[in-house]
């Protein structure tokens, strides 16, 4: 009798199952699961990035939304500061410029990049600007400092990519 690789006796059973295991892990092979997994970490990733993007930029052209995506992918990370599973790791300062819309009334438009290149860049400069130089000092955990450093990259890179439109 044999029970997960263990003789009935209480020693470790030595022949192909053992071996096969140890020749598995020693290649570097990736498991079926794993790929299956990665896979599907993936695409949760993207469908955040684009409800990140909906959220701030539902008139914006596709060309933005192109230049969006790929600075997402390219950085990890989106500029509304929601992971791969939904949560967000912090408040944005797009989500404060959508904020703001809302204390001054606008309750239907929450497009903060507009419907042109011109006003995405306008509203990524201002929203790395206000990330760069907070109007007043908030003590941060680390991980919203890091979460914070990677909104920045992911400004930059976006500003880099809808410059070059």
């Amino acid at each position: 009798m044999n029970v997960n690789g263990i003789g009935t006796a209480g020693y470790p059973l030595t022949g192909y199952t053992a071996k096969k295991t140890g020749r598995s892990a020693e290649s570097g092979t990736v498991g079926f699961m794993e790929t299956v997994e990665e896979k599907a970490a993936q695409g949760k990733a993207a469908d955040q990035d684009e409800k990140a993007f909906e959220m701030v930029g539902p008139n914006a052209p596709q060309e933005v939304k192109d230049a969006w995506m790929e600075a997402a992918k390219e950085v990890n990370a989106n500029g509304m500061g929601i992971r791969g599973n939904g949560m967000m790791s912090h408040i944005s300062q797009m989500m404060v410029q959508r904020l703001n819309k809302q204390l001054k009334g606008e309750t239907e438009n929450f497009d903060i990049l507009g419907s042109t290149v011109e006003s995405a860049i306008q509203a990524t400069k201002k929203a790395l600007y206000d990330l760069e130089h907070p109007v007043v000092y908030t003590p941060r955990s680390i991980e919203v400092q890091q979460a914070r450093i990677k909104e920045g990259e992911f400004y930059s890179a976006f500003l880099e990519k809808l410059e070059k439109l």
